[in-house]
């Protein structure tokens, strides 16, 4: 009868470390990818490097990272929750609401963007 104690006690001692490592070791992915701009649920967003103007398209949460010297003149936000990355933080303060599209003047190319992220 102990033995079968111990044994059932170790079971459950052994079971709750396993799932302590499987909880502590979890991380969230940055999933963010880039998309075809073939749903208007996709972040789309219109951006200006040097000479070039393109429009990128994005799904799922996450980071993204632009680079150097791009300027952003829309954002259209599809069905995500969105903000960039722009003077050394993340702007704006509350997050850009679903369905919704910030545009901006190119003069001489609208918002300085270094990165996007997806809520």
């Amino acid at each position: 009868m102990k033995r079968t104690t111990r044994t059932v006690r170790a079971a459950l001692a052994t079971l709750a470390l396993s799932a302590s490592f499987a909880v502590a070791t979890t991380t969230q992915a940055a999933a963010i990818n880039h998309v075809p701009c073939s749903s208007n649920d996709f972040l789309q967003v219109t951006m200006h490097h040097y000479r070039f103007t393109y429009t990128d398209c994005f799904a799922n949460a996450g980071e993204n990272s632009i680079g150097t010297d791009t300027w952003v003149t829309r954002i259209s936000t599809g069905n995500n929750r969105v903000q960039w990355h722009g003077d050394g933080r993340w702007q704006p303060a509350t997050p850009i609401a679903k369905n919704t599209v910030y545009q901006w003047p190119n003069h001489p190319g609208g918002v300085r963007i270094d990165g996007i992220r997806i809520l």
